[in-house]
């Protein structure tokens, strides 16, 4: 009988504490666990970001006082009606958009052979340089990587010194934010062409489709959501960039540059707002447009 009871004894499974009754209730309701393990995070999102958005672009709808320039709480659309029919914001935004295009046509049409290359051609140890490569000028102060297009591009620079200068203006200003957003387009693409296998490229060629027709009838369609999840980088780091244009851009101005200035010299707070929400309805509509792609599952 002493031998039955020490073997019942030992076992008996140990007493259930707080904790183990915790987590083996949430270990039954995943998506409760789910819920409140992002409740946090997403309670900083709500919080800090949309809200302080919204109360931001909120103030579109008021006013400034004239003579002290404070933000007067009176509703009116004046601000609005400023940036929707003033040449100036016209003219800026037509600019700011023929920029942000342009430097992300320049960053595909770069990130397309180069993430192909790095994932299927390059060996192993190549393409762990070629990543390093990439994602070094990410390590690099912002204002640094400016500057030193800067030191590139102007009168008296590196490429003048060769003739090929573009000086100052929009063509530095593309070309600096090209270098600048490449990384952010050329590791999507790569990690979409990483995603391919092998052997359907292999098939293509066994069905009698050449080099080019397996890259553009296989290959782009399968990649395409990654360059577009690339694309959207590009397109809304220029569309809200505010620093390279006053670096290289000479006297240009962007929608990024004119918020600043309502906000940092004007002092006009409802109308740098109003103008906020040009790129802000342009990156909607675009986000809308891309939906369908699947390229918001790449990002």
């Amino acid at each position: 009988m002493s031998q039955s009871s020490n073997t019942d004894s030992r076992i008996q499974p140990p007493p259930r504490t707080a904790g183990r009754r915790l987590s083996s209730f949430f270990g039954s309701h995943q998506r409760l666990s789910l819920t409140v393990l992002l409740a946090a995070p997403l309670a900083w999102l709500i919080l800090i970001y949309i809200i302080a958005l919204l109360l931001l672009l909120v103030t579109a709808f008021w006013s400034t006082d004239s003579f002290t320039g404070q933000v007067v709480q009176n509703w009116t659309l004046s601000n609005f009606q400023a940036v929707f029919t003033e040449a100036l914001y016209r003219a800026v935004t037509v600019r700011t958009l023929l920029i942000a295009v342009s430097v992300t046509v320049i960053d595909v049409l770069i990130a397309l052979p180069v993430g192909y290359f790095m994932s299927k051609v390059a060996g192993p140890r190549l393409r762990g340089a070629l990543v390093v490569a990439f994602l070094m000028p990410l390590w690099a102060a912002y204002l640094v990587k400016a500057y030193a297009w800067r030191t590139i591009v102007s009168p008296h620079g590196l490429l003048d010194s060769i003739g090929a200068s573009p000086g100052l203006g929009i063509a530095a200003t593309i070309i600096t934010m090209s270098y600048i957003w490449l990384p952010y387009v050329v590791m999507p693409v790569y990690s979409g062409f990483e995603r391919i296998p092998n052997s359907l490229i292999e098939a293509a060629g066994d069905l009698g489709a050449k080099g080019w027709k397996t890259f553009t009838a296989v290959i782009i369609p399968l990649v395409w959501p990654s360059v577009i999840a690339g694309s959207i980088f590009s397109f809304s780091l220029t569309l809200g960039d505010y620093i390279a244009v006053q670096i290289v851009g000479g006297s240009q101005q962007l929608l990024g540059t004119l918020i600043y200035s309502n906000v940092g010299t004007g002092g006009n707070m409802p109308l740098a707002a109003a103008t906020a929400f040009i790129p802000i309805a342009v990156i909607l509509i675009y986000l809308t447009a891309v939906r369908r792609t699947g390229a918001l599952k790449n990002l």
